[in-house]
């Protein structure tokens, strides 16, 4: 019987305790969304309306179906913001948190799922680390809180506007892009706002790259004694947001319904929060619609990369583009190894890197196919729409609220496999990993 109960009890790999984790959650939120009193009419939303948004905020997405700000009661706007801070840290970290709180101790099991959940390499000083997130995050926010009070609170009186703070602060570090400014303006009317956009696009980049870059910067405090990944993360964010500052700034600086009428310091604030906020953080201070097509497709490029591992944030990861790259730089180059800031990659992360781009690129060709099919929308509409659900990114060019309940439908699936990792759920529904004991000779194929 012993023998029995153990086989039961540790039948499912963490993979697996993940997909249902978040899913368990978001199935939660979707029924308290789902309740008269989360809405300001007093009416249901309907199941299908609440679970997309439930969704959307687990997997801090922000792509919505009705106006966060003038739909929802507050009690829906706590609901959603909780959901926002539990999927942003991950459940396990609440479940951690909660563990702490209550005295109890973290078995091996939880462990091992915490660190999965977290994408590490070691069990050891998980539980710190862990702890450490929970306390650098609440900070963080808190901060971001204060300061952004300072603007709303002259503008609606103390508790609103604290209030304000406090939920913006959190969507941003959580990158979840959700706002509750209401009639979908998002932060246009802070377009030029030093404060707001300073803020934002600080606690995005801080919930971007990743918790575990945060502390060992915080450890190391030199660039070169930190850690390989933290060199990559950090080399990569610096170099896409520059990018896409640079390319906004030029191809948005001309057009009326953008840019054009902005002041030289709007201009600026407004294409550097434009090359953040696609790292999944989903917030917009100008009209996305009125983009350019190279802006937007720029918008979606970077949607595709979206932040790094171990955070808040969604995409095939900055590291993964990285690897790539260097794989790519090393076979050019005519090297058999892959190297990085003098140090060597393993041929596992660049099979694994592949693996991320390729499911990524499958599943958005499938959902834009879905879409096309389904809805009339221009097709560039529809790329957006789901690359930025794949990417957990919450950007829209305004067809979200015209999706059908096929294509709500397609939109959840993608923010869902988005946020848990395509390849963490491949791996969840295989039923067991074993090591294969055959290995075939190896023969020759044309590539390229």
């Amino acid at each position: 019987m012993l023998r029995y109960t153990r086989k039961k009890r540790y039948k499912y790999i963490p993979s697996q305790i993940i997909v249902a984790g978040f899913a368990a959650i978001i199935l939660v939120g979707a029924l308290l969304l789902n309740l008269p009193i989360a809405t300001n009419s007093g009416e249901s939303v309907g199941f299908l309306n609440a679970l997309f948004t439930s969704t959307s905020a687990v997997c801090v997405t922000g792509l919505v179906v009705v106006d966060t700000g003038t739909y929802w009661s507050k009690f829906g706007k706590l609901v959603i913001l909780i959901l926002i801070q539990v999927g942003g840290l991950g459940f396990m970290s609440m479940a951690t948190l909660f563990s702490m709180l209550i005295g109890k101790k973290i078995s091996l099991r939880e462990r091992l799922i915490i660190q999965e959940s977290l994408n590490q390499n070691e069990l050891e000083g998980l539980v710190r680390l862990t702890r450490h997130i929970l306390a650098g995050t609440f900070i963080i926010e808190g901060i971001g809180a204060l300061l952004l009070s300072f603007v709303f609170v002259p503008q609606m009186g103390f508790l609103k506007g604290v209030a304000y703070g406090i939920f913006h602060s959190v969507s941003a570090f959580c990158n979840a892009g959700f706002d509750i400014i209401g009639n979908g303006k998002s932060l246009t009317p802070y377009v030029d706002n030093l404060i707001v956009n300073i803020v934002i696009i600080s606690l995005v980049i801080c919930g971007g790259i990743g918790f575990t870059v945060i502390m060992d910067i915080l450890k190391k405090r030199k660039l070169s004694r930190l850690t390989l990944h933290s060199k990559i993360v950090l080399s990569m964010s610096l170099i896409l947001i520059s990018i896409g500052f640079v390319l906004f700034f030029i191809f948005e600086f001309n057009n009326p319904d953008t840019l054009g009428n902005l002041s030289l310091k709007g201009k600026i604030l407004a294409a550097l929060f434009q090359a953040v906020t696609p790292r999944t953080a989903g917030f917009n201070t100008i009209d996305l619609a009125s983009l350019e097509d190279t802006s937007k497709f720029l918008t979606i490029i970077l949607m595709f990369i979206g932040g790094s591992p171990a955070s808040t944030a969604g995409g095939i990861k900055t590291s993964t583009l990285a690897v790539l790259a260097f794989a790519v730089i090393a076979l050019v180059r005519g090297r058999e190894d892959v190297e990085a800031f003098n140090r060597r990659i393993s041929y596992t992360a660049v099979n694994k890197a592949l693996a991320v781009v390729a499911i990524g690129i499958t599943l958005i060709i499938f959902v834009t196919m879905g879409l096309s099919f389904t809805h009339n929308f221009e097709f560039i509409n529809v790329f957006f729409e789901s690359v930025s659900a794949f990417g957990t990114v919450g950007l829209s060019l305004g067809i979200t609220s015209e999706l059908s309940n096929i294509g709500k439908i397609l939109i959840i699936f993608s923010m869902f496999a988005g946020r848990v990792g395509a390849l963490t759920i491949l791996i969840a529904l295989a039923a067991r990993q074993k090591k294969s004991i055959v290995r075939y000779p190896e023969d020759k194929i044309l590539v390229g």
